[in-house]
């Protein structure tokens, strides 16, 4: 069974990636709802505006713990800027540390191992920071299994769209067909990594069509997704939080299974499916699901 990423007892289900030097952004981030946000300091930051972003962190990133939002800090490669964001954001206090165009286990022991050396030297219990790698190429989705096993700090991975789009050739697209075998394959690698798999950006304008992708998505089995339009993030949240029919559904289904068994016999039939064993517990897992988001 798969981890939640929770911040004390809330399961995050969307994550919205920010520029690191837009302070009026930031504004919208922290007002978005989004569970967790993700302030850019690669793509979303132009490299001569790096260094005022990593600046910002100072005050960001404790407004973010403030408002209940988990604080992630997406960096550069190590070999460039990468380990000047990485002492910005982990000094600032960054929950979690989201590597950019992750590819490969070496990339990622790699920042395992200077994330260390940084709690060592802030004195932080050892381990506490996470690592979200951002799968962005063919080979990143590709290799998402051992990049997974690559560090214990690893509880997610993240699909790409654009950079992923532009990697294989595909023209990008609203329906996101273009996608479609990418975002199958790296949610069962995840799954079978023992990590919960983020959703693909959309990154286009139209709310409905966002929410739309994001139903789309719950379908194959994704539980969360990122997102880059703050004023997204609520309709984005409602399409992932289980709603009164899903929860009814899931206790009637976990009621005639326990009856039935209690009776000796093997399933039960509600609304002409039947419920076996993966069902039941699929029902009782989403219910906590549920509870986590206060939902339930």
């Amino acid at each position: 069974m798969t981890s939640d990423l929770i911040t004390a007892d809330r399961f995050i289900r969307t994550w919205l990636f920010g520029p690191g030097a837009d302070t009026a952004t930031h504004e919208d981030m922290l007002a978005s709802g989004a569970d967790a946000l993700i302030v850019d300091l690669e793509d979303f930051t132009p490299p001569n505006r790096r260094h005022v972003a990593r600046q910002l962190l100072v005050d960001l990133v404790p407004r973010i713990h403030a408002a209940g939002q988990l604080a992630a800090v997406r960096i550069n490669a190590l070999n460039g800027e990468g380990r000047d964001d990485l002492d910005a954001a982990l000094g600032a206090g960054a929950s979690v540390i989201s590597l950019a165009m992750a590819e490969t286990a070496t990339q990622v022991a790699e920042l395992d191992e200077a994330i260390a050396a940084r709690e060592r030297s802030l004195r932080c219990p050892p381990g506490e920071t996470g690592i979200l790698p951002v799968c962005e190429t063919a080979l990143g989705v590709a290799d998402v299994r051992p990049i997974a096993a690559a560090s214990s700090r690893i509880r997610h991975a993240l699909l790409g769209a654009e950079d992923l789009a532009a990697d294989l050739f595909a023209e990008r697209t609203p329906g996101a067909g273009e996608l479609s075998h990418a975002r199958q394959r790296f949610l069962l690698d995840c799954r079978a990594a023992r990590i919960e798999p983020i959703d693909a950006p959309y990154t286009f304008s139209d709310t409905e069509g966002a929410a739309a992708e994001t139903r789309a998505s719950m379908a194959l089995g994704y539980r969360s997704k990122s997102l880059v339009r703050p004023d997204q993030a609520h309709a984005l949240n409602a399409a992932l939080t289980p709603d009164k029919r899903e929860l009814e559904l899931a206790r009637r289904r976990i009621a005639a299974f326990e009856r039935a068994r209690e009776q000796g016999e093997d399933r039960a039939l509600v609304d002409g499916h039947w419920i076996e064993v993966p069902t039941y517990r699929s029902a009782i897992r989403l219910l906590e699901r549920a509870n986590r988001m206060g939902a339930g």
